[in-house]
């Protein structure tokens, strides 16, 4: 926004330049309102000249904000990282403006940062990591604002629940580990404790208890790459079939095998969950299940766009796998 000295340009100084009134340059920026082809021509010459532009948070106070809050943690990492991307342009393409509070993804960080939505008016919370409590997202209902929750572990019926069906995936990883001929199995885990990352766990074991095999899990650290060379290199022995419950986990965990000499997928068969850019690498062509980005945040969109009704109730995408060069064969 364009200012004068140290002060930004306000519509009453557009007003006196223009020769009119304050409510005319009002009228003039608020789409629909009613005022003269001759007084709208003035007040944007005026608006031009002076470098000025409404201030939408203002306005905010006493209207929508336009301001949409996304609640999230690891901004760093490649998933996140895309999946904000992909959101903040889906919501610039509907004149959204996003607010990223970073959080450290436990409850209370989560509900202080909806705390916070709620005094900059934000018209809705996309909460995509930690699990919020039932009575502030009831508050934020009450006080007007739409919360979404991605992939949460509960569902709440004044909010909208979008979900993957990592249990599923996980089922799915373990029968391609099956048709591939592994029955020493690792699944690879960070000690984080998020709702999906649990979720494709226990999907695992239990599709792996089901089949009569037994499997080892081995947890370290933070979900980064890092993480998954540790428990890479941390092996007694070298299993021939692994799901790991991110891409970024199986990168790290693949590069701490080469180390050691493993050949994939000839010594070792791996797959991974996320489809990031880098499971494409040549250093990876990482077998993976794709979440799809661009489809949820079109979603999310779509949600955003029906204000006009209330905002709840829940949807789940299934998985798809993506084979690369990680498997012997699909």
């Amino acid at each position: 926004m364009a200012s004068t000295g140290n002060r930004f340009v306000s519509a009453q100084q557009v007003a006196e330049y223009a020769g009119v009134s304050r409510s005319a340059v009002s009228r003039t920026f608020t789409e629909g309102a009613s005022v003269s082809a001759k007084t709208r021509e003035k007040v944007l010459a005026a608006a031009q000249e002076l470098g000025y532009h409404v201030n939408h948070l203002a306005r905010g106070l006493h209207d929508t904000s336009n301001i949409v809050s996304l609640i999230t943690t690891d901004i760093n990492s490649p998933f996140q990282s895309a999946f904000i991307d992909e959101l903040t342009q889906q919501l610039q393409k509907i004149n959204k403006i996003a607010l990223v509070v970073n959080t450290k993804a436990n409850d209370e960080d989560v509900d202080t940062a909806l705390t916070q939505t709620l005094n900059f008016r934000a018209e809705a919370s996309i909460v995509l990591s930690g699990q919020p409590h039932k009575d502030l997202i009831d508050k934020c209902i009450a006080n007007g604002q739409h919360v979404i929750l991605v992939n949460r572990n509960q569902v709440y019926d004044n909010a909208y629940n979008i979900r993957l069906d990592n249990h599923a995936a996980a089922f799915e990883a373990l029968a391609i580990l099956q048709q591939q001929g592994c029955k020493n199995l690792l699944l690879v885990n960070s000690g984080i404790g998020s709702p999906g990352l649990v979720a494709r766990e226990k999907g695992f074991v239990d599709a792996a208890n089901k089949a009569g095999l037994s499997v080892s899990v081995a947890r370290f650290g933070d979900t980064s790459y890092e993480s998954g060379k540790h428990i890479a290199k941390q092996l007694k022995e070298i299993p021939d079939g692994v799901f790991c419950v991110t891409d970024l986990l199986a990168c790290g965990f693949i590069d701490g095998l080469k180390q050691q000499g493993i050949e994939i997928p000839t010594h070792t068969v791996v797959i991974g969950f996320d489809d990031i850019n880098q499971a494409s690498w040549d250093a990876y062509q990482l077998t993976t299940f794709r979440q799809p980005l661009t489809s949820i945040s079109q979603h999310i969109i779509q949600c955003l766009q029906a204000n006009n009704t209330a905002l709840n109730g829940e949807f789940t995408y299934l998985l798809e796998p993506v084979w690369r060069k990680t498997t012997r064969h699909n």
